[in-house]
Parts: C-alpha cells; structure tokens; sequence
C-alpha cells in the first residue's frame, strides 16, 4: 500500500535533553560508545529488532533501522539544560551508571556537552537546587530563551532538525487550569506568570514553537494539555508521552496481561521500590511522589478492565511505594507481592524481584523515542503519537480515546504505524491464514 511520503534523513539530528542527569548522560555516552565499536545497542527496538513484512512465506524481516529511514548514529549530536554545572562526562561519572573505566574511550566527546542554563523553579521540584539557571523575567521570557537555546544548539552542532526529551526530574502533582485550555490562555498564562504553568511546560511550549518533536518522559503534566496539544497540530509537530516504562510497570504490563489471557483473578498487588539516585530524591517528596503515583497505579485497571470482569478484579487492592535509599544508587529494586486466584477462587501467589538499572533500561527509550519522533515528523504526522505508547506508563492519548497499557498491543500497534508510515500493509494473523494482507486500523 502506498504510504505517506517521507521526507529522506539528511544531516545531523541534535537530541536535546531538559535534564542531564543519569538517564540523558546514560543515553548520551551509550550512543559514543557505541558509535565507537565498544558497545551493543541492546534494548532498543530501533537498533536491534526485525520487522515483519508481508506474510511469513515471503521471509522478509529486515532490521527496523534497515526498514525504516531513521537516523543512522553516527548523525545524532546531543545537547542539554541541567541546575548543575557539570558537563556531560562529570555528570555520567557522578551519576555512576555507567563504570568509569567503560566510559574513559567516549570521556572527550562527553565533555564537549555543556548544560545549558535551566529554566527552573525550586517549588515545583523541591528537592533539587543548582546555580546553573535562567535568572529575571516572566516565564514568556524564560521560554523565549529557551527557543534561543535550541536555535543556538542546532548552529553549534549544525544539525537540520532536532528532537527534545524531557529526562528532567518529576514535577509536584498539577491539574490542568484555565490557562491550559486554548493557545491564546496559556500564552496569556506566560506573560502573567500563571504558577499552573510548571518549567516542563515552558520547553514543551518552546520545543513545539521551534517545530522540534516532543517526548515527555517523566509524570509531568508537560505537553498533555488542550494548548500544547493544540499547538502541536497548528504547527505540525509530533508529541509522545509520558513518563518513561522501565522497571516495575515494565513488568506490570507485561504480566497483567497475561493473568487477563488465562482469566486469572487479582486480589491484591503489592509494590514498593528501593532507589538511591536523584530521582529517588526527589521522589521523596510527598507532592512529587504524587504525580509518579498516579501513573504508577492507573496501569493495572486500565489492562484488567474490573467494569467488565468484576469476578476476577473489581475488589483489586492495588498499592505502590517508593522509598529513597542512598546506598542503592541507580541500581533500583522493584519488589512486588501479588495475591492471585484460580479455579474454585483458590489462592495463589506471586513474589517478583526486579534489580534494575532504571537508566539501563531508559536510556534505549530515549534513543527510540528520538528517532521515531523525527521520522514521523519527516512523515508529516502531528499532535499526540498514540503508536508510541509502547514506551510510556501514561500514554498521552487524543482527548475521548482510551489509553492501551498492554505492552503486547502497544507492540503491535507500534510495529503496524512503521509498516504504514513506510508503505507497507499492517499485519493480523489473517495476513497469514488467507495468505493475503487484511486491512487493520492503526494510529
């Protein structure tokens, strides 16, 4: 099937990162290390995994990278805001994701990095404090040094286009306001200095100003308003979020849908996490841990459908906790004790175990996000990026749609939007059966 024509890659792409913590530096120097032969991309699905095409007696399963016209590595360049100082190799060294000695061969291009002056404010994320910020003015100027930062980082690199992804800290718990509603409110919202308006919002909006795709990877209310998402479509960016799926909802959707399939009942799911990095600072913080709370907890009834199946799940207590321990570091550990039942509702259990590396796991997210964010804007593909899901606790939806959490679906439908957008056939098990393609609907 003819796809939508994509304009071809050409030059360098610059990934830009709110935030130069241990997620983004993580991402960064796994990129030079394995631009330099030294690494793997594993966990990356643009990097690493194939994709069907057409039924599986034609045997043609090329690589995504090779499928799709993304971003090759070696044309990505990277910049960053963060409250502190440090270059981009002082603060992978200080984060102590990545062992020392492994990143000594990627040490000198990491500190060619230098953060940007942040757009902050202490009281929407109040564990974290830095001299490294934007001082004076409104938050319309705030946003418009932003926008200038980006143009200046895109001349620095001389890149041709840009993508952003937020891997900045959680922001306290907002709701959305008046001056979330339309364009002309949250512009206003900008020059009055609206306290509704968090610093996330301010590089959404200057992202979206500039053209450049956004990703939300944290629980932020960032880009999920009526404005930003309106603004989006005006300007014909692309926008995917939120909150990055590592360890513990990783495993979440992964297993619930599984009980679903076998009809199994859930009486009870138990969470707690152990996390000494600055994200488990910070989510330390009862306003904080709010707004990671809510995208935590949503996945279990959103995949479990208690409205439909009440005998298996409507009386699920569902509980998260996040604890922060310094000893750990970034080496999380995600605990969960769930309570099933089966035949004659006899009980059951089920101790899972996760130590993780939450920048492990986030950093290839941030890797795919980036390109499939710049192909589908090379695609002509604006607003929210459902497809994208795949990636997210809380995936950001079109208003009146229904978010999918199953990682399986989310697969799926990721896989099917890349057939599309490169003019093949989205595939079913029809495709096979009758030996010919079966039109499904996708994003």
């Amino acid at each position: 099937m003819p796809g939508p024509a994509v304009t071809p890659h050409d030059g360098k792409l610059l990934v830009l990162t709110p935030g130069m913590g241990a997620v983004s530096t993580t991402f960064m120097a796994g990129v030079e290390l394995i631009r330099r032969g030294g690494a793997k991309p594993i966990g990356s699905l643009s990097q690493m995994q194939t994709i069907r095409l057409g039924a599986r007696s034609e045997n043609r399963t090329p690589l995504i990278r090779d499928f799709c016209d993304i971003a090759p590595l070696a044309d990505l360049e990277f910049g960053g805001w963060d409250v502190h100082e440090a270059d981009a190799y002082d603060a992978a060294v200080h984060a102590g994701v990545i062992d020392a000695h492994e990143l000594a061969p990627a040490e000198d291009f990491l500190r060619t990095i230098q953060p940007m002056t942040a757009a902050f404010d202490q009281a929407y994320v109040k564990r974290l404090s830095g001299p490294n910020v934007k001082e004076g003015g409104t938050k319309k100027d705030l946003a418009e040094a932003l926008r200038q930062d980006i143009r200046d980082r895109m001349a620095e690199t001389g890149a041709s286009r840009a993508v952003m992804v937020w891997c900045g800290s959680t922001e306290v718990y907002l709701r959305p306001s008046a001056c979330h509603a339309s364009i002309e409110a949250f512009e206003q919202g900008l020059a009055d200095d609206d306290p509704a308006i968090a610093p996330s919002q301010l590089y959404a909006y200057a992202a979206i100003m500039e053209g450049v795709p956004y990703a939300n990877g944290a629980p932020n209310l960032s880009a999920d308003v009526p404005a930003l998402e309106q603004l989006a479509e005006q300007k014909g960016v692309p926008l995917a979020g939120k909150d990055f799926k590592t360890g513990q909802t990783l495993m979440k959707t992964m297993l619930a849908p599984g009980f679903k399939a076998r009809m199994l009942g859930v009486g009870g799911w138990f969470s707690t996490n152990i996390l000494g990095n600055r994200d488990g600072e910070i989510l330390d913080d009862a306003d904080s841990f709010k707004a990671k709370e809510v995208t935590k907890t949503g996945v279990l009834d959103a995949i479990l459908q208690p409205e439909t199946y009440p005998d298996l799940y409507e009386d699920l207590y569902h509980k998260v906790r996040i604890n922060y321990y310094p000893p750990r570091g970034d080496a999380k550990e995600g605990w969960d004790n769930i309570d099933i039942f089966g035949w004659l509702g006899y009980k059951m259990q089920i101790k899972v175990d996760f130590l993780c590396r939450d920048s492990i796991l986030a950093a290839p997210i941030v890797l795919d996000l980036a390109l499939f964010l710049d192909l589908a804007s090379r695609a002509g593909r604006s607003g929210v990026q459902e497809w994208l899901s795949f990636y997210f606790k809380s995936p950001h939806v079109e208003e009146g749609h229904v978010p999918e959490h199953d990682l399986f679906i989310q697969h799926v439908r990721l896989k099917n939007t890349l057939r599309v957008i490169m003019g093949e056939e989205p595939l079913t098990h029809l495709s096979e059966d009758d030996e010919e393609h079966v039109h499904v609907e996708v994003e």
